[in-house]
């Protein structure tokens, strides 16, 4: 009887001493699996941009990275801000603006994956088609390298000018080899596009700028760029992080199919997905 007693002893102790042992290893694999909480900072400008960051914050705050968004009031910025290590990403610009960014600062920002297409368009208060616009009329264009180059492609996609042979990498005015109607092309600032509307006989701009004066590319537009082109809204990161686990999730996050429903029941005509 003492045999026995003493062993069941000894099988309890071992017991106890395996639930304990399974309890510790319970609690490490449950500290294993909680997610890492980051906050990843990212400038923006305008709708629809802020509108998607607020969109897919919920789903990157279930994978425990929490959105700061930075809305910013100029084009400069968000470049800026991104290059100097301040934010982890921004989202508001084509790749040739950001390229353009890269040449003049020596700074190593890159593509992460392009959203949507923001169709470019021609707009004019007075005139209803480019036929109707007189000899000599000013056309107001973005003033930075890469629109310029942007603006005068598209002019010359629908041969209102033509333009010679690409020989650097955009195109400026003195690329200009024909001009039938000898129109003005008068440089502004991008954000002041908008604002020259009642003024030049047409306006060169893309449907963030369109929007706010009620006017779509497919309504309104005299001609449009359509999407056969490099210049799509893209998510823009450094060099440094572009592989981090949160940009990534980022993009995933950017080019799910909910984005791309808010897109298409939201900005039909503006912004078109770039993502498949």
């Amino acid at each position: 009887m003492k045999k026995i007693l003493a062993l069941m002893s000894i099988f309890i102790l071992i017991l106890a001493a395996c639930t304990q042992n399974n309890e510790t290893n319970d609690g490490g694999d449950v500290a294993e699996q909680e997610v890492e909480e980051v906050t990843l900072k990212i400038a923006s400008l305008i709708p629809p941009m802020t509108e998607i960051l607020e969109l897919i914050q919920p789903t990157l705050a279930e994978e425990g990275i929490e959105l700061d968004i930075l809305v910013l009031s100029d084009n400069v910025q968000p470049n800026s801000v991104l290059a100097a290590g301040e934010v982890d990403a921004n989202f508001f610009q084509h790749v040739p603006y950001m390229e353009e960014f890269n040449r003049n600062n020596a700074a190593e920002i890159v593509p992460i994956v392009p959203i949507y297409f923001a169709n470019y368009g021609i707009y004019s208060k007075e005139y209803d088609s480019m036929d109707d616009l007189p000899e000599g009329a000013t056309i107001a264009i973005a003033n930075d390298i890469s629109n310029i180059d942007r603006s005068l492609a598209l002019l010359a996609q629908h041969e209102v000018i033509t333009l010679q042979e690409k020989t650097d990498t955009y195109y400026t005015q003195a690329d200009i080899i024909e001009n039938p109607k000898n129109y003005n092309f008068e440089e502004v600032d991008l954000l002041m596009l908008a604002r020259t509307y009642d003024d030049a006989d047409a306006v060169v701009m893309t449907p963030a700028y369109a929007s706010p004066l009620g006017l779509t590319p497919k309504s309104d537009a005299l001609l449009t760029e359509g999407i056969d082109n490099e210049f799509a809204i893209t998510l823009v990161a450094r060099e440094d992080n572009k592989d981090s686990a949160p940009i990534q999730k980022l993009a995933e996050a950017m080019t799910s199919p909910e984005v791309r429903e808010f897109l298409e029941e939201n900005y039909e005509e503006t912004a078109i997905p770039a993502f498949e």
